[in-house]
């Protein structure tokens, strides 16, 4: 049990730090793209197309993060599989990731993302137009 205990807390906090790291990602992402910001909002884009723009950039890293990490757990579970039956003389028993937790785990991954993703794409809704195309 303390060893699950121990592995559920340095899981939450890799989870606190990787949503973290996705919202710096994303407000340079804003600062690098003032103009482009400026030029949408001088175009007519609204406020809300603008949060829009970048709650979906971060919905796409989301999603594309978690196949990716489920694509690498299949993969390394066929070494794993054959680890086991070395080790344990079995063929019974196997390591497999459930579909429900596959799913589950690319749900948490879109989500983190988006929650990382929410200030910097307010941040970006809020640029005033002008200031922005006046950017280098």
């Amino acid at each position: 049990d303390v060893i699950s205990y121990v592995l559920i807390a340095f899981v939450g906090i890799s989870l606190v730090v990787s949503s973290i790291m996705i919202g710096v990602i994303t407000y340079i992402s804003v600062l690098e793209r003032k103009k482009e910001i400026g030029i949408l909002r001088a175009i007519g884009a609204s406020k809300h197309n603008i949060s829009q723009v970048f709650n979906a950039e971060t919905f796409i890293i989301g999603l594309l993060s978690g196949l990716m990490g489920i694509g690498i757990t299949l993969l390394l579970l066929i070494p794993t599989n054959i680890i086991i039956h070395n080790v344990s003389n079995q063929t019974s028993i196997n390591a497999m990731l459930p579909v429900s937790g596959a799913v589950v785990l690319v749900l948490l991954s879109i989500g983190l993302t988006l929650l990382g993703g929410l200030i910097p794409s307010r941040k970006a809704a809020k640029e005033d137009p002008v200031k922005a195309l006046r950017t280098d």
